[in-house]
């Protein structure tokens, strides 16, 4: 039986998702960066609710989420393809990791100044006398 075009989208989109979802399971079992990530995610919005974000600074803070955590996918790509092309060290190797951990690390401290430059004055002033 042949199914109609949108019937074969949605497949083929559930599909593509599951795959997704496996990358990031993947990602968590494997990667402690990206466990470190979840729960600076969760530390994060803790406080993003006790200081009361506004609705933009949350869209800063999830945008941000998102670049890290999508960043720490696929440096962590690109590290299982530099393992698998090459098991044993190689200069090339290393500077592609290199270079992709340091993009990781680059919007993490990034973010980290977002985070001060948001939550700085909103937590002096709770903790103000």
């Amino acid at each position: 039986m042949k199914l109609n075009r949108p019937l074969r989208f949605v497949l083929h989109s559930l599909k593509r998702m599951r795959q997704a979802l496996n990358g990031i399971t993947l990602s968590w079992e494997s990667e402690l960066t990206m466990r470190v990530h979840i729960v600076a995610v969760v530390l994060v919005s803790l406080t993003g609710v006790w200081v009361g974000l506004s609705a933009t600074e949350w869209a800063i803070v999830f945008s941000l989420y998102g670049l890290i955590m999508g960043l720490e996918l696929v440096n962590s790509s690109i590290e299982a393809l530099c393992d698998f092309v090459q098991p044993h060290d190689h200069p090339a190797m290393k500077r592609t990791k290199d270079l992709a951990a340091g993009a990781v690390l680059m919007a993490s401290v990034f973010a980290v100044a977002a985070a001060i430059v948001l939550f700085y004055p909103k937590i002096s002033a709770l903790l103000a006398p």
